[in-house]
């Protein structure tokens, strides 16, 4: 059954949610973990891949935005053939192919707590066991 850990951040952009998912990303790959951050669409996985670049400052995270074996991070919009450990989901809906992971990371920003909400939902039905972590100040406690 797949884990899903719900991280809700008090911060309100979009940009933090990216911030967070790459630093949730090199924390995995430190554990050996694959990921594969699942992108709403183009431009979100383009931010994403241009900030794994600077975010964490003075860590590099190697990624492709393309599916390949050779990443341990893959962000795009379609599912990778072979699933990895975990799925960092960056959409507002749940992906349909969740199931094929390990670990998915739902990161809830304040202004879309109502989708996120429905997300939860949608796990709790289906016996998924579910996590729920409150971060405040995550950035400074992470850097």
């Amino acid at each position: 059954m797949t884990r899903i850990d719900f991280y809700l951040l008090q911060d309100m952009a979009v940009p933090a949610m990216h911030r967070f998912a790459c630093a949730l990303a090199a924390k995995a790959i430190q554990s050996g973990t694959d990921v594969f951050i699942r992108a709403p669409d183009e431009d979100a996985a383009q931010e994403v891949d241009e900030l794994m670049w600077v975010y964490p400052p003075e860590r590099f995270i190697p990624h492709a935005t393309e599916h390949t074996d050779r990443a341990p991070v893959i962000i795009h919009t379609e599912p990778p053939r072979q699933a990895a450990g975990l799925m960092i989901n960056l959409g507002d809906d749940v992906a349909p192919f969740f199931g094929r992971f390990e670990r998915v990371a739902e990161i809830v920003i304040g202004d879309r707590k109502t989708e996120g909400r429905l997300r939860y939902k949608h796990y709790r039905d289906r016996g998924c066991p579910l996590y729920h972590h409150e971060l405040d100040d995550w950035e400074a406690k992470s850097a």
